[in-house]
């Protein structure tokens, strides 16, 4: 993350806060004031940390980070799905820099929202081993319950669970906080619980690990804060918490992680992600994007894949497609639910049609699109974040949109009428003051 802030540094696009301020609400509010803009607090009332805020809060965030044009950005992450690599392993590393004893409370956890269940970390990436599949890491919120300990938010079914469930219900575990984008995303994707996310990582930037002190576990050896710990089987309340959605998840009783060594690089930043916020979209939507990409090749030649901000980048999915067969469209759409269990609803469209102009999509829905021919309806299980679905359950409806030309009906009445040489013409040539 240093890197990536001396960077944001050096182009002028970091904003500094200098004015003191608190935790408690006042830092939350400003990262959503300003909002795709990155942040450093300088002055923390409640710590002497500093706070790190919207560092990947936009895809021309993340391209800069990765080093790529914004329009390179699925590509990159898409190849790195399938090349990966395995990362070095340094004997130091700036996270290892200074102990401090274990005293949860002296970093900068924040308070979001009035219902909160409590101070939250959001930027926690949660290092476990599993002795058949390997290391695993991943994204986990976390609820300051006092000095030690934190409630951790398990999501059922998902890795960290089904690693806890086969050790027994305790694991080790390493919580880094502070990362490169690399590594932030390759925590937030999904992928078979055998395949290393370090080396997703690496494939996107090459990540240094260094070994804990405490834990059988690595670590990126450039992360900012580590807490070296034990996820228990001891259970608490957890929550409330508002998510991607913006709405609050529902409290549920979930495990209590002991926190044995505390460790930090000299000058150590504290990351935060706002929940709900641009950032906290993609970092969770983005990661999907290119499962689903890879996914929807496997049957159809796949252009393009946009979880949309208005579907909180989660819940809903437009893809672009060249359509060879008749059946291409739906095949995509089943494809990309394959792809990502939460997804809601699926648009597919043509080439033609700009997939982040709204407008343009909404065009092909209404002049390609026949409900009684075109739309899939299914049950299945979705997001635990969707208010409307069962929370518990995750039971939900789905939906596919098939908003490509019909393959039975000549192309050239779909398209928009041209006007020749409309492009070559300059409008101020014509205009004057």
């Amino acid at each position: 993350m240093r890197e990536f802030l001396s960077q944001l540094e050096k182009e002028n696009l970091l904003l500094k806060i200098k004015r003191k301020v608190s935790v408690k609400y006042e830092i939350p509010a400003i990262m959503k004031k300003l909002d795709g803009k990155p942040l450093l607090f300088e002055n923390v009332a409640e710590s002497r940390f500093k706070v790190a805020a919207n560092l990947c809060s936009s895809k021309n965030l993340i391209a800069k980070a990765l080093n790529v044009p914004p329009e390179h950005l699925l590509p990159k992450l898409a190849e790195a799905l399938k090349k990966r690599s395995e990362p070095e392993v340094v004997s130091h590393g700036r996270c290892l820099e200074v102990v401090e004893n274990v005293n949860l409370t002296k970093l900068p956890i924040l308070t979001h929202t009035e219902k909160d269940g409590g101070p939250y970390v959001t930027s926690a990436i949660v290092v476990v081993r599993d002795p058949d599949y390997g290391r695993n890491l991943s994204f986990h919120r976390l609820m300051l319950l006092d000095e030690r300990r934190f409630a951790i938010r398990v999501v059922e079914d998902r890795d960290t669970y089904t690693y806890l469930k086969r050790a027994g219900g305790e694991l080790d575990a390493a919580i880094v906080i502070g990362n490169h984008p690399s590594v932030m995303f390759a925590a937030a994707t999904s992928l078979p619980v055998d395949v290393d996310e370090y080396e997703v990582a690496n494939a996107l930037k090459p990540v240094k690990l260094v070994k804990c002190k405490t834990v059988d576990l690595e670590v990126p050896a450039d992360s900012e804060i580590l807490l070296e710990a034990k996820i228990t089987s001891e259970t608490v309340e957890e929550g409330p918490f508002p998510d991607i959605t913006g709405t609050y998840d529902i409290v549920r009783e979930q495990p209590v992680v002991e926190v044995n060594r505390f460790s930090h690089a000299k000058d150590a930043v504290y990351q935060a992600i706002l929940p709900g916020g641009a950032e906290h979209k993609l970092l969770m939507g983005m990661p999907r994007e290119p499962v689903i990409y890879n996914e929807v090749s496997k049957v159809c030649e796949c252009l393009d894949v946009a979880l949309t901000h208005g579907g909180c980048s989660w819940l809903h999915c437009i893809i672009k497609i060249k359509k060879k067969h008749a059946d291409d469209g739906v095949r995509a759409i089943e494809a990309a639910f394959r792809a990502h269990k939460s997804l809601k609803h699926v648009v597919v469209v043509d080439e033609d049609v700009d997939i982040y102009d709204l407008n343009s999509v909404e065009y092909a829905i209404a002049t390609r699109f026949q409900a009684s021919k075109d739309l899939i309806i299914m049950q299945g299980k979705g997001s635990s974040l969707d208010p409307s679905a069962n929370q518990v359950t995750r039971e939900t409806s789905k939906v596919g949109v098939d908003a490509t030309i019909p393959f039975d009906k000549e192309r050239e009445n779909f398209l928009p009428a041209r006007i020749p040489g409309y492009d070559e013409v300059r409008v101020e040539d014509y205009v004057s003051d």
